[in-house]
């Protein structure tokens, strides 16, 4: 490990070092290292590039961190890593990527992780996504998260994309079963020429089953975001849509909530606001020995976390 993959491992997932309990780092395509424990099992797919993970039943306050790093100029890779949670379990899952593009052409990390969440677990997934480098190339990332709610499971999916992805299109489905429970917050920072998309299909099967996505976005320069959140209540069931963003200079921001109705006892509600900095609040900080640029940023880091 150098200083850029100890920097880039500390921005995506709090890591100085190697860290406690199972873990499985990506680097440059490679297996980096890696290490399971007596509850959870990491393993190599055999027929496509990819981990799996299998959680043991019962399995509590552990957790696993799957960090991606990408050093090189002219990475593309697909991963496909696949979760096994057993039944009644309470675990930490810590992934994320860091790009760090020092060279003429495009890195790329795509992801598809797929959950299946066994009947009363609790899981918190943790993505982040990170970029850098003086380089020409683009740093591009493409997530997509499935997730498969038993009865009872919940999830708590938190991702955020913090600076330097030139373009990432985001896709999370996530299908839960009875009296299952899913909060999506999702937490996204673009300038000067970035582009963002984010889809995603949450579908309340079970009868008691609800979700809430929070999604909070900051679009600066001439920055472009869209988000898509859509929301299918399939029987008695709530659920919660809401999407707050802060536009700046020349960005632009299409939000578009979709709630869908397919049982009469189904709650779905959706909001959605676009809008900039209040100069109140600016002229406030200000007041306190602030500068504008400082107060502006101190407004943002609040608003994003």
């Amino acid at each position: 490990m150098n200083k850029i993959d100890l920097k880039l491992l500390m921005k995506i997932a709090g890591m100085d070092g190697t860290p406690k309990g199972a873990f499985n780092i990506r680097k440059n395509s490679q297996l980096e290292s890696r290490a399971s424990s007596e509850n959870i099992i990491i393993t190599s797919k055999t027929d496509q590039p990819g981990i799996d993970i299998h959680i043991k039943p019962g399995t509590k306050k552990e957790s696993v961190h799957i960090p991606v790093l990408i050093t090189e100029s002219g990475i593309d890779e697909m991963v496909y890593n696949d979760f096994f949670i057993g039944e009644d379990c309470d675990v930490d899952i810590v992934a994320g990527c860091g790009i760090h593009n020092d060279g003429p052409e495009c890195s790329q990390h795509n992801g598809i992780h797929t959950f299946y969440v066994g009947k009363n677990s609790r899981v918190k997934y943790s993505e982040k996504h990170y970029g850098e480098g003086d380089g020409a190339g683009e740093r591009i990332m493409n997530p997509q998260t499935v997730v498969h709610l038993e009865e009872g499971a919940f999830i708590e999916l938190e991702t955020v994309q913090i600076r330097g992805i030139d373009s990432t299109k985001r896709y999370t489905k996530i299908i839960a079963g009875k009296d299952a429970e899913a909060i999506i917050t999702e937490r996204l920072l673009t300038h000067g020429k970035q582009s963002a998309v984010s889809e995603m299909d949450v579908i309340l099967d079970g009868e008691g089953a609800n979700a809430r996505i929070i999604s909070r976005s900051v679009a600066q320069d001439s920055s472009q975001q869209t988000f898509y959140p859509r929301m299918i209540g399939n029987s008695k069931c709530f659920g919660h849509v809401q999407c707050d963003s802060i536009i700046m200079g020349d960005a632009k921001i299409r939000s578009i909530p979709e709630i869908s109705a397919n049982c009469a006892d189904a709650q779905l509600v959706h909001e959605a606001a676009i809008g900039k900095i209040a100069g109140d609040q600016i002229l406030k900080l200000m007041t306190l020995g602030l500068t504008e640029q400082e107060a502006e940023e101190k407004i943002l880091d609040g608003f994003l976390k």
